[in-house]
């Protein structure tokens, strides 16, 4: 039979299940995502819990992802699968149903790094001056992740090297700690985002501290006479933190408890921002200074994000810059990055909102160039949790 072009990728490794279909790593057919609102009581994602959801999600998921596309498993070519980076039972069950599903139906199976697969979510849409462009410079911005990537496309082949990183806590990560600090629904970061136009961005004055290289190795890499690499990294375990002792020193204690309470008792600890609704009865229980401190922490995490992402365009002479992953759906960070970027005349590409948060699109559409290479994963393919990019 002649190939049909088509890739089921399949996405476990947090909280979202995922699997859609996608012809030649562009042509989105179907991506289905199941959210797992059990969390929502630990403020978190519980790896446990998040595991058995997998596992009730799985087989629907898929099922209805391939409904939609209109396709049977005789039409498929192969079958790609997350392999890390994420949580070690979440990734399981993903790569279980995968090797089982290929082996029964004799597709070759392909692995695929969850960090890549972001950076495909944009390059699947943005066309060939991206896909062209050499280098370029992709920012992965999530709750799991803050990374730089150089990559560049040799030959169909995807090559990245890693220009920076978050020391400790992601940005996406340091949104949802500091919503959870604030009283606010879980995931915390759209709220953030939605809250933060109703205050004053300047308000509150963060700083964020410059993050000094370490010369690794027993002699200094200049004494060596080798020429240490700049770096991009970023920190943002300290400005959770200021959010915590700005809500101590101003006794902001009580009103926290008291929104929290209120918002679980009329059930909007499960409400989204979109929601108009509940959006106006989640901002009713915000006071000026809250709203200020929230919009103040936006202006300083995206400012940083900006500042950083166009130094390492420029240092490593980056012909384009793309922006993926659950965080480049912030509005306030879309708007400063295309701005920085357009004043740099640099083009800039983010995923639509549907792309940007953890979905199988983009694994699939990360898996294309490989099927066409024939790099297809072992029989023997486990989770690798702590998976590197470049």
């Amino acid at each position: 039979m002649a190939s049909e072009k088509l890739i089921l990728g399949i996405e476990s490794s947090c909280d979202e299940t995922s699997a859609a279909v996608v012809r030649a790593g562009t042509g989105v057919l179907s991506n289905v995502v199941a959210s797992q609102l059990v969390h929502v009581n630990y403020g978190g994602v519980v790896p446990e819990l998040a595991s058995r959801e997998h596992l009730r999600a799985i087989l629907p998921v898929v099922r209805e992802a391939m409904q939609r596309a209109g396709v049977t498993y005789d039409q498929l070519d192969a079958v790609a699968v997350t392999e890390g980076p994420g949580l070690a039972g979440a990734l399981l069950v993903g790569i279980t149903f995968a090797k089982t599903l290929a082996w029964a139906r004799q597709l070759p199976l392909i692995a695929v790094n969850h960090l890549e697969g972001h950076i495909h979510a944009v390059l699947m849409e943005a066309g060939a001056q991206f896909a062209e462009a050499s280098p370029l410079l992709a920012l992965v911005v999530s709750g799991g992740h803050t990374h730089l990537y150089l990559a560049e496309n040799q030959n169909g082949v995807w090559r990245y090297r890693n220009v920076g990183r978050t020391v400790d806590d992601a940005a996406g990560e340091a949104y949802d700690k500091a919503a959870k600090l604030l009283g606010l629904p879980y995931p915390g970061g759209p709220w953030m985002d939605a809250l933060a136009s109703h205050g004053d961005p300047r308000a509150v004055p963060f700083a964020f501290a410059q993050i000094k290289q370490k010369v690794t190795g027993k002699i200094a890499p200049k004494l060596a006479g080798v020429e240490q690499e700049q770096r991009f990294d970023f920190s943002f375990s300290g400005i959770k933190t200021a959010v915590r002792r700005y809500t101590e020193v101003h006794h902001m204690g009580s009103r926290i408890a008291e929104r929290e309470q209120s918002l679980r008792a009329r059930g909007l600890l499960t409400a989204k921002p979109s929601d108009a609704e509940a959006f106006a009865a989640v901002l009713a229980t915000f006071d000026t200074q809250t709203l200020d401190l929230i919009a103040s922490f936006q202006h300083s995490v995206t400012g940083n994000l900006t500042r950083n992402t166009l130094a390492a365009a420029a240092h490593f002479g980056a012909q384009a810059i793309v922006v993926s992953g659950g965080v480049a759906a912030n509005r306030e960070l879309r708007t400063r990055l295309t701005e920085a970027a357009d004043k740099a005349k640099l083009p800039i590409a983010f995923p639509q909102i549907a792309l940007s948060t953890d979905n199988a699109a983009m694994i699939a559409a990360a898996a294309w160039p490989k099927l066409l290479t024939r790099s297809f994963a072992p029989e023997t393919l486990e989770p690798t949790p702590q998976l590197r990019l470049g």
